[in-house]
């Protein structure tokens, strides 16, 4: 494996999932979107799967693939998945960077899919990092929010390659305003970013107990769900 000499935003590989559900443990892949930028060079591919299973309403109206359009137009699903680790792993070895943002769900999904997906790698995920960076910011912190206050162009949201790119750029624009995260080690990297969503979630947790809420299901850890 190629050293990890810290995050350098020209090596990296951008990842995003669509899937048939919005909790990692059940959901199966609809399209799989690997964006590997290495330099000036930019290689997007994007995986269309048929999941085996029905495509929920509520799920297709989220990425506009129907479960018709899977059956007709996907890949086995086995296949996608297989291609989708694969490419994550040969990243790694090249000492590149995976890009994913909210990291804990699309790595969860994959965890459960193949039963031992692990990471070996550096993460860098866009959502956590602005979530300790810029704490106190209010408003939503999804990739539509976010892409608009970082000021970069996010596409078709919910597309998988549009929101690959744009945790792309985010991360760019990330780097370039904290500069003290290209200069960390990996494992530096990793718990920086595990210790600050470990914190964040618990106080996020304590805040909806003090509303009365329920806050059993709110995932404390990181890159993926325990």
């Amino acid at each position: 494996m190629t050293g990890f000499s810290g995050f350098d935003a020209s090596r990296m590989l951008s990842f995003d999932l669509e899937t048939t559900s919005r909790f990692p443990k059940e959901a199966r892949i609809v399209t799989s979107a690997l964006v590997r930028i290495d330099g000036r060079r930019v290689d997007a591919v994007e995986h269309l799967a048929d999941p085996g299973v029905e495509i929920p309403e509520e799920a297709a109206r989220i990425h506009g693939i129907t479960t018709e359009k899977a059956r007709a137009e996907g890949r086995p699903h086995d296949d996608v998945l297989a291609d989708t680790v694969q490419a994550i792993r040969e990243a790694w070895a090249e000492g590149m960077t995976l890009v994913v943002y909210n990291a804990a769900y699309d790595l969860t999904v994959l965890r459960q899919l193949t039963g031992d997906f692990t990471v070996t790698g550096p993460v860098f995920d866009p959502y956590v990092v602005d979530r300790v960076k810029d704490p106190y910011r209010r408003g939503k912190r999804n990739l539509t929010a976010m892409s608009e206050h970082y000021g970069v162009e996010l596409g078709n949201a919910h597309e998988a390659t549009s929101d690959a790119l744009a945790a792309a750029r985010i991360a760019w624009k990330q780097a370039r305003q904290w500069p003290e995260l290209t200069r960390m080690s990996e494992g530096e990297l990793m718990e920086f970013q595990a210790v600050g969503h470990h914190d964040r979630q618990v106080d996020f947790a304590k805040y909806l107990e003090g509303q009365g809420k329920d806050a059993s299901d709110v995932n404390t850890s990181w890159p993926m769900q325990g």
